[in-house]
């Protein structure tokens, strides 16, 4: 066959509005989420196009002016050689548009077994209130969802949360809970996980502590019956399979090269993982692909994309019982809504304003205070340690700023120092 070259690669920045319920809690520390990258590849074969996306200011990638000028009129396979500095976005639209010119789904491309046709995937929440999530967990069981990964935080009561998702869904429903290290160290750790193993809803714990503490996790998984993962590190890597301290990783698929040297290092090991990337539908499928030739890949992945108000997706991907089925169609198998694309489009660089808030932290027996970020939130807890590291009954509320010179004065002060109330 001839070798289709690039001719056009577009890009288009979008803003795809979170769910209206969860805004407030997403627009804490994820509120630029909402603006993707869209790149589309255009070939001299009117029969073969790709598409795919990255998370702008989270995930990255974003290709470059440079590259963009430099891709056309070069076959898919020399862009693809270029290596990472293509860009996440473009990579994923060369290796649709590859799949589709040689009439096979991407899964196919990269000359490992296929291992499932269906990924375990997981819906995924960020830290809220246990009303709210256990809102959450009962729309994610109705889409077929049965594992839920949910940030865990000091300013949510995490029993609370347990047993409010688990009047909403019954058994057989598994939580997987990541603190992102604010249990601190495996001292303070130990017992909240302790008690929290208890739980039968819980599955897995994720980086409960922080990620340069090897003997901290060895000591964890010594004393834990649950599994407990990390995210990769290849600095890291060799002490934690040779301590056996993790059960299983974390591992990126955006860029495949990279991930099946870990995926086969983490095998050789007998090690499981689940696959993370943040993005929209488009990205789940892309996730789904990976994970049909990962075998490792036994825990639900995750793509936040039940985020997202709308799914760009013409065809939304099929849902059974906590598994994606892999799109066997060419290239990625699904097709981008173009005229929502449209709708959508923000100029390149587009950067959302945000809205300044109090937030009022509240933990029974050790007083409530305000801050002004989650970002100040998140120190107060962690290296200024000033309250337990998961305090029952905590709760945390947003106040928005009401133009007030009120709100003004009480934002200035706890802007320099978390204000007592």
């Amino acid at each position: 066959m001839t070798v289709p070259r690039i001719t056009v690669v577009e890009r288009t920045w979008i803003r795809s509005p979170f769910r209206s319920h969860l805004a407030p809690w997403l627009g804490l520390i994820n509120p630029y989420w909402e603006v993707l990258e869209v790149t589309t590849v255009r070939t001299d074969s009117a029969a073969v196009a790709g598409v795919g996306e990255t998370l702008v200011y989270y995930t990255g990638g974003v290709t470059s002016d440079a590259i963009a000028a430099w891709a056309v009129g070069r076959t898919l396979h020399e862009v693809l050689a270029r290596g990472e500095d293509v860009g996440v976005g473009l990579r994923m639209a060369l290796y649709d548009a590859l799949g589709r010119a040689l009439e096979v789904p991407v899964h196919q491309l990269f000359g490992r077994r296929q291992v499932r046709e269906w990924t375990p995937a997981s819906w995924w929440s960020t830290k809220m209130p246990p009303e709210l999530l256990a809102r959450e967990a009962a729309e994610a069981q109705a889409a077929g969802y049965i594992t839920h990964k949910v940030k865990a935080r000091p300013w949510f009561d995490v029993f609370e949360q347990l047993d409010a998702v688990a009047a909403a869904t019954g058994p057989g429903y598994g939580i997987e809970l990541d603190w992102n290290s604010m249990l601190v160290n495996a001292s303070q750790a130990l017992p909240v996980l302790r008690e929290v193993e208890r739980h039968e809803a819980v599955e897995l714990f994720e980086s409960p502590i922080g990620r340069t503490d090897v003997d901290g996790h060895r000591r964890l998984r010594d004393a834990l019956t649950l599994p407990l993962f990390e995210h990769f590190d290849i600095g890291f890597a060799t002490r934690w399979l040779r301590d056996d301290a993790m059960d299983g990783f974390v591992l990126d698929p955006s860029d495949p090269v990279r991930l099946f040297a870990e995926v086969d290092l983490i095998d050789a090991f007998r090690k499981d993982c689940f696959l993370q990337m943040c993005g929209t539908g488009l990205t789940s499928a892309w996730v789904s692909h990976m994970g049909a030739v990962c075998a490792p890949a036994r825990r639900p992945a995750v793509t936040v994309s039940h985020i997202y108000e709308r799914d760009i997706l013409v065809d939304p991907l099929t849902v059974r019982k906590g598994h994606v089925r892999v799109p066997d169609d060419p290239g990625l198998g699904v097709m981008v809504d173009e005229e929502l694309l449209e709708e959508f489009r923000v100029p390149s660089g587009y950067r959302p304003a945000r809205t300044r808030t109090l937030l009022t932290f509240d933990a029974p027996g050790h007083g409530a205070r305000q801050f002004v970020s989650a970002e100040q939130l998140w120190t107060e807890a962690t290296l200024n340690a000033s309250f337990p590291v998961q305090p029952r009954g905590a709760r945390l509320a947003i106040a928005e700023d009401d133009g007030s010179a009120e709100f003004d004065r009480m934002y200035q002060s706890a802007a320099v120092a978390p204000r007592l109330l």
